[in-house]
């Protein structure tokens, strides 16, 4: 039998998974399929590189096209008023309070360590068109990690995106965009004042970001969270949507409207909900936004 190399092997039985390491190829049995990648002679292992994560969701249908398993990275540049994942905003290992329990937010992972549980799900990915999504917290905070990982993810074939809003250096922008398929880019505020008494910081940086990342070629995809008293006016939408048609190649922008999930975590990090009288748009005023932004040319859509 000839020996091979082999990072992972995942053995597929039924509905459930099974995956080792193994540097043997494995003679497979009639009722197993037995799915083996090949590590090259030249192929670079990953890194000891690590991150800073605080969940891995699996079988998401939001976040990009298919099935997708999203790992959420830990830490922020920015402090929006409404974020839904408080947990995600500071770098540092936390602990929440939930259900009357204690639960510590974050931990450090090598690409190593979390391949497996992506790998676990490839056949709902590639049934799908699926595949994998970085979000936060912010990426970028944690650029070498983050483009460790794509890496690793494009050399098994598997379709790879973030979810950002570019507020960083774009050095280290750069370092992601030759391992992605799809950036979907949170645009809030066209207006730099109103942005930074939101969110903790301007948004001259992201604008600028905005076009070096459409100039480079990887799929670009705009999104607006719709946050009342923020952006909600149909100025502010068009304003967003016409910088958007603007960007080289973008096709598509997204309207994300204001949820309050999550705000309980705030009390369970021992902080306050800066919008607590803030109630979700309604369907009918989310519909009217979406014509507004749809007189861009884009293609416009609720949710994304």
């Amino acid at each position: 039998m000839k020996i091979r190399t082999v990072n992972y092997i995942i053995a597929c039985k039924a509905s459930y998974f099974i995956i080792c390491k193994a540097s043997y190829f494995i003679i497979c049995k009639t009722s197993y399929i037995i799915i083996y990648f090949e590590k090259g002679e030249n192929r670079k292992m990953p890194s000891d590189i690590k991150g800073r994560i605080f969940n891995i969701q699996r079988f998401s249908i939001h976040d990009g096209p298919g099935i997708r398993t999203i790992v959420f990275f830990k830490g922020c540049y920015m402090r929006c008023a409404w974020c839904c994942n408080p947990e995600s905003q500071s770098k540092e290992i936390e602990t929440i309070i939930e259900k009357d329990k204690e639960k510590i937010v974050g931990r450090d992972v090598t690409v190593d360590d979390i391949m497996p549980e992506i790998l676990a799900d490839l056949p709902y990915y590639k049934r799908s068109e699926g595949g994998v999504t970085l979000s936060g917290g912010e990426v970028l905070c944690q650029a070498d990690f983050a483009a460790e990982l794509l890496k690793e993810c494009k050399s098994y074939g598997l379709h790879t995106a973030i979810e950002t809003a570019a507020s960083a250096p774009f050095s280290e922008i750069e370092k992601l965009l030759p391992y992605l398929d799809l950036v979907l880019m949170d645009i809030k505020h066209m207006n730099s004042e109103k942005h930074k008494e939101y969110t903790a910081a301007p948004n001259e940086r992201i604008l600028e970001n905005a076009r070096k990342i459409a100039e480079s070629g990887v799929e670009l995809i705009i999104r607006t969270p719709v946050i009342p008293s923020f952006n909600d006016t149909p100025e502010e939408i068009k304003a967003i949507a016409h910088f958007a048609k603007t960007l080289k190649g973008v096709k598509e922008h997204h309207l994300l409207p204001y949820h309050r999930l999550g705000t309980d975590k705030y009390k369970g990090l021992g902080r306050y909900y800066s919008l607590p009288e803030i109630e979700p748009p309604t369907r009918e005023k989310m519909e009217y936004l979406l014509s507004i932004a749809e007189t861009s040319g884009l293609k416009c859509k609720i949710g994304g």
